[in-house]
């Protein structure tokens, strides 16, 4: 039986909307629960989730509903005990003692918050346009953790950023640190040398914290948002980003990390990289560089671009790091022929299906379907950070619901003959994955060894040891739980190839000289560079970024921000046009 609460003017953003969603579907007794705003995509998301009630309608943008599918009435007065003590933690906090003043107004955020660098958005992508432009016009730079932002609206507003000398980072940065101070979904890694910038949220996390454990530090790691090296965008971010960190007297080595890049976009930014004077490093996952050039080397995993960071920062010459992997004995079944990756992160996904084709000489397209990074003959790699699979659902960074459900099936196939998977620690992450897995990763080997089928699961950690999780206690976790634990995702995915008899070796590059270029002016603004050194923050949106930012030193305005105009988009514009017009008489 279908039952609606509907909590008028309670504004929640989305990430607090899927913990609280995921908390209430661990109450005895509910069968199914949907937390959302009462906006009407989302009453679009409850009809096609078989949760939609007649009472939805009466729910404005701003009304926090919920949907309870319950045999017993008598829980909703559980339920509704369990939404205020939920929503009571998420706003426990603030004031001077912790670092964090608490505001309801953009009046009093950019007062309280006048010495703030950075803007953080966390909200709704359909009203962070707006929003992110009353932060630009008052010189803030603006990291945007929201996604959903129209193209249009994303080259408009980092044309203005760039104009006005700042740097928007994002929509949909997920990852970010500034000043050593992490931003977003970030690992805590050691201040140090080297400055990364990139438009891919795990792939700046695998690189820092390998990084990290080799011993180096990241100065900076900015983040630009998915679609910043598109042709519609022209590396906006990333460029002025490389500007800033080259005039940086803390930085001494730039790594770029993207996804393959539009292609006149990717000659503008090694043109650019050829003109700096500081070493660099580039991976383009989906390229595979066969030479290096002076002062600009080439990486084809993430791994590789880490490790020659370092190497770099140590003086040292750049070489293939060898390694020596421990292949374990098997002996599978005839049928067992196919790997399954079950990734929480989008680019890991994206590298262990380059690796994969590689090693296997995988070819054609066969169209894999949403979620699918890989699907061919058999083997599959999954982002299961994808839309199609958190349309409503935390992420799986967060909730590891769907991957033990994929596990299960994974396991349960003949055909199976490796799983991969990653566990990402830091900021925003679970704070105990490893133990949420084991249990259905010690069912799933058991299962096929019972039916005669011998199972490999192998995983890698992206983490430090300076994570708000024990990064000890996952590998613990993982390596009784029967998972052969890799020190990268391209070592997790080497070992698994070579289990296949196909395994993939690293050689050296050799160095050429770099072609002849017009240099390129560096030339970041003061607001630029001052960046760098940025300790305050005015937050939008989740809190918790809030915390990691003051766990750091890093000082934060907290703006409990709410849609105006009942979330009518057209009638905030108006109002936004009115207000500037106000201000110019």
């Amino acid at each position: 039986m279908l039952h609606t609460i509907i909590k008028a003017n309670s504004y929640q953003d989305s990430i607090v909307l899927m913990l609280l969603t995921n908390k209430l579907n661990t109450i005895d007794g509910v069968h199914n629960v949907s937390v959302m705003m009462g906006t009407p995509a989302n009453k679009d998301i409850f009809k096609t989730g078989g949760l939609y009630t007649d009472e939805l309608e009466k729910a404005s943008s701003n009304d926090m509903v919920i949907v309870l599918d319950i045999e017993d009435d008598s829980l909703i007065e559980q339920v509704l005990t369990e939404i205020d003590v939920f929503l009571e933690e998420q706003t426990k906090g603030g004031g001077d003692a912790s670092g964090e003043e608490v505001v309801k107004t953009w009046d009093k955020a950019f007062e309280l918050g006048k010495d703030a660098g950075v803007v953080v958005f966390s909200i709704p992508g359909t009203h962070a346009a707006l929003e992110i432009e009353k932060a630009l016009d008052e010189g803030k730079h603006v990291f945007c953790f929201s996604d959903n932002v129209a193209i249009e609206d994303e080259k408009r507003l980092k044309e203005k950023a760039h104009d006005a000398g700042l740097l928007l980072m994002g929509p949909d940065c997920g990852t970010g640190i500034i000043n050593g101070i992490p931003v977003a979904f970030t690992n805590a890694v050691r201040k140090g040398k080297i400055g990364v910038v990139g438009a891919s949220g795990t792939g700046i996390q695998e690189v820092t914290t390998i990084i990290h454990k080799l011993g180096g530090g990241v100065t900076n790691a900015i983040g630009t948002g998915g679609r910043d090296l598109k042709a519609e965008i022209g590396g906006i971010t990333l460029k002025d980003s490389i500007m800033t960190l080259e005039k940086d007297p803390n930085t001494e080595v730039v790594v770029v990390i993207s996804k393959p890049p539009a292609p006149e976009v990717r000659d503008e930014v090694l043109n650019l990289l050829r003109s700096i004077s500081k070493p660099a490093v580039t991976i383009f996952l989906g390229e595979k560089p066969t030479s290096h050039e002076e002062n600009l080397y080439r990486a084809y995993t993430l791994e590789e671009a880490a490790q020659t960071a370092v190497q770099l920062l140590n003086k040292e010459a750049v070489t293939a790091v060898k390694e020596t992997l421990s292949v374990p004995t098997h002996s599978f079944k005839p049928e067992q022929k196919y790997v399954k990756g079950l990734y929480s992160g989008g680019t890991l996904a994206y590298e262990a299906a380059m690796l994969i084709k590689e090693g296997l000489a995988l070819t054609g397209d066969e169209h894999a379907p949403e979620g699918f990074i890989l699907q061919n003959q058999g083997h599959e790699i999954i982002d299961l950070g994808d839309d199609v699979y958190t349309q409503g659902k935390p992420h799986p960074m967060i909730d590891p619901t769907k991957r033990k459900e994929m596990l299960e099936e994974a396991g349960k196939d003949p055909e199976t003959a490796i799983i991969l998977l990653d566990v990402v620690l830091g900021y925003g992450s679970h704070a105990n994955m490893a133990q949420e897995l084991a249990p259905t990763i010690k069912e799933i080997k058991a299962k096929a060894a019972s039916d005669g089928r011998e199972l490999f699961v192998i995983g890698t950690i992206v983490g430090t040891d300076e994570d708000p999780q024990n990064i000890h206690e996952q590998e613990t976790i993982m390596k009784e739980a029967g998972v052969i634990l890799c020190d990268s995702n391209a070592q997790a995915v080497r070992l698994a190839l070579a289990i296949l008899d196909h395994p993939l070796t690293q050689t050296d590059k050799a160095i050429e000289a770099a072609p002849a270029v017009n240099p390129i002016a560096i030339e970041p603004t003061e607001a630029m560079l001052a960046l760098l050194t940025n300790q305050g923050f005015i937050n939008i949106g989740l809190r918790s970024f809030s915390e990691a930012i003051i766990n750091h030193g890093g000082k934060v305005v907290q703006y409990d921000w709410q849609p105006v105009a009942g979330g009518n988009i057209t009638l905030q514009k108006a109002l936004q046009f009115l207000n500037k017009v106000a201000l110019a008489k």
